[in-house]
């Protein structure tokens, strides 16, 4: 199914690296910044499709210097699962 969780923004794994390697700290950290606004890292919960890529990006954070955030293993996988769970379409 096609959406996201309300209120969840996106920050592609893939935007970690330069040529398979993560960027450095200060780049990370600038980066996902932005994508927090004003959330604290420690309010982040970070998912993907499986769960499994989200864990790359909890590296990232740790590596930026922004630690806390947490997973959601389930991810969207399990979201869509319940059907009375909202869902999202668009930007």
């Amino acid at each position: 199914m096609a959406g996201h969780i309300p209120g969840a923004r996106n920050h592609p794994f893939t935007d970690n690296l330069a040529d398979g390697r993560f960027l450095p700290a200060a780049v990370l950290r600038e980066r996902y910044l932005h994508t927090l606004g004003a959330q604290r890292p420690a309010q982040a919960v970070c998912m993907c499709g499986s769960g499994v890529t989200a864990c790359h990006t909890l590296l990232a954070l740790e590596i930026a210097g922004l630690p806390g955030a947490r997973l959601y293993g389930g991810s969207w996988s399990e979201w869509i699962r319940n059907p009375a769970r909202p869902v999202a379409a668009g930007g």
